[in-house]
């Protein structure tokens, strides 16, 4: 079973997410960016995802809805780098925290014999802004959002 490392180390605005996958770089790198698989899996269970815009390309956005029985969760922001199979840099804004917005590098490795693995790290403005989202409940959707995937890689 693949399991999802988060770390936030004390006194700095990091967030690191680890996670390796039972699928070849190419398939686990479509599943981050096709607009019809995203929302087969990114989100905690439970959640009904609504995407408005998804365009996984340089300068390209992307503005989606999580939704459940207390609310509704928008999320936002700009795709800076894509390199196929390889790389996404991309911003990342909780509607809910407006102007809180953090920068995303996803690296794709290719561990050979079908296995991939993603290296996330997510830089926040300050430390009091990346604890917030680590209070804010994000490990229990990372890890459901990486559980979910590996659901959808193997279909």
């Amino acid at each position: 079973m693949n399991e999802t490392t988060i770390t936030a180390q004390p006194d700095t605005p990091f967030i690191e997410v680890v996670r390796e996958f039972d699928a070849p770089r190419e398939r686990v790198f479509r599943a981050w960016t096709d607009p019809v698989l995203v929302p087969q899996w990114l989100g905690p269970r439970g959640m009904t995802m609504k995407l408005f815009e998804f365009d996984a390309t340089p300068g390209g956005s992307y503005h989606y809805i999580h939704a459940d029985e207390r609310g509704e969760y928008g999320f936002r922001g700009v795709f800076h780098n894509v390199v196929p199979d390889e790389l996404i840099i991309q911003t990342f804004e909780y509607e809910g925290a407006p102007n809180q917005v953090s920068l995303e590098t996803l690296r794709f490795e290719d561990l050979g014999g079908g296995r991939t693995r993603v290296h996330g790290r997510t830089v926040y403005t300050t430390v009091e802004n990346r604890d917030a989202m680590v209070a804010s409940g994000m490990e229990h959707g990372v890890r459901d959002s990486m559980e979910r995937l590996d659901e959808v890689l193997a279909r």
